[in-house]
């Protein structure tokens, strides 16, 4: 290579450098804009019984008249629910058109998070605020990152429809002992008992009459629990009940809800459009004056209420209207520190939690027209002018 060669190369790489460092400066004076985080739109994709896929919209505005496409710029994403970390991923090496540039990516959740999700739901008197933390990272552009906080509250109502004074009946098997109906529930209630990782108890009673005139010893009271048919619990309540003819008594039991099992809900939750139907189905075992123990089953008893989330306030959208609608942000803020982000820059590696990181980047609208300045025409434009002198 003779001396004009390398001289001729010399050149390039120094007003490659102007460049670098006319955009640094021009961002650091508030010459050029810096991309920020004005929307994000999350909905479910595929779940099966050990993982759900979260799919996420992000949309970046970036107000400068060029596109960026920086191997320096990421993009870390957290989902929260009541503050327990249910996914998180981070996507590297962005190109941000002009404008709005939409950057599709998805994220596993694995579904062992959703017994303690369950646990902080119940113990917040079913609601759960779910929190979305987004955040973009432009290292060469000041090393500044530009965060995005948005919220969801998903409030249901599972049990308290349980209580009621309607009296019912309740009718057993046809014997000449007795007649019909064998006694009568005047009342019901239930609460949320102290739920933990393993179960979540539902202390009921049961407020009984006996309209015979010889007493019932009511020596069982047994349960079964399902959510979307998938089994949920069953057990028996470990203490008898005496009920004098013409009097009333309390019953009590615990129905329990097995949180082993709420992984497989989940997948059921999903798939059913985030509906479930809960259902606790009663029978009593009663000992007549005779000895003789009959089953009844305590069908006016049994309990089905249905309940739906929105986890993302999505579930209503199309695929195709995700980016159009997503939500916008305030003003963004901006630090100069790692934030949220970390001390790394941005590896482009996956994270543990299963990210997809390759998903290609697709315009949101076109690009906009800035207003221009005579600054900014004058600070890309003379270095873009140097490099194409040179060369």
């Amino acid at each position: 290579m003779d001396n004009r060669a390398i001289v001729r190369v010399k050149a390039v790489l120094a007003a490659v450098g102007v460049l670098t460092a006319s955009i640094g400066g021009a961002f650091a004076l508030g010459l050029v804009g810096a991309p920020a985080v004005v929307g994000v739109e999350n909905r479910f994709g595929d779940v099966n019984q050990d993982r759900t896929m979260i799919l996420t919209d992000l949309v970046v505005n970036n107000p400068n008249p060029i596109g960026v496409q920086l191997g320096g710029s990421t993009v870390n994403y957290t989902v929260y629910m009541n503050d327990i970390e249910m996914a998180h991923g981070s996507k590297a090496g962005l190109q941000i058109q002009s404008g709005n540039t939409t950057l599709p990516f998805e994220t596993a959740m694995l579904n062992d998070r959703i017994p303690p999700w369950w646990v902080s739901h119940i113990r917040n008197d079913e609601v759960t605020n779910v929190t979305i933390d987004a955040t973009v990272k432009t290292s060469v552009l000041g090393n500044r990152s530009f965060d995005l906080n948005q919220r969801e509250q998903v409030e249901t109502d599972v049990i308290s429809a349980f209580a009621s004074d309607e009296t019912r009946p309740v009718e057993g098997p046809q014997n000449p002992i007795y007649s019909n109906p064998v006694l009568y529930v005047n009342r019901t209630d239930g609460t949320w008992g102290e739920v933990d990782r393993q179960s979540t108890p539902i202390p009921m009673e049961f407020v009984v009459y006996n309209p015979q005139t010889e007493p019932y010893t009511i020596t069982e009271v047994g349960y079964e629990i399902s959510m979307n048919n998938v089994s949920m619990g069953e057990g028996t309540t470990d203490q008898a009940y005496v009920i004098p003819g013409g009097s009333t008594e309390t019953l009590r039991t615990t129905p329990t809800i097995d949180n082993r099992n709420l992984d497989e809900w989940w997948v059921s939750h999903l798939q059913n459009d985030q509906r479930t139907t809960l259902r606790i189905d009663f029978y009593a075992k009663v000992e007549l004056p005779t000895g003789n123990q009959i089953r009844v089953p305590l069908d006016r008893l049994t309990y089905v209420q249905t309940f739906e989330t929105d986890i993302f306030g999505t579930k209503n959208e199309t695929e195709d209207g995700a980016a159009g609608t997503a939500t916008p942000t305030a003003t963004p803020t901006s630090t100069e520190e790692d934030g949220l982000v970390g001390g790394d820059g941005g590896t482009g590696s996956p994270t543990d939690d299963g990210l997809v990181g390759d998903s290609t980047p697709t315009d949101d609208a076109p690009p906009t027209t800035p207003t221009g300045s005579p600054t900014d025409d004058g600070l890309v434009g003379s270095v873009m002018r140097v490099a194409s002198v040179i060369s």
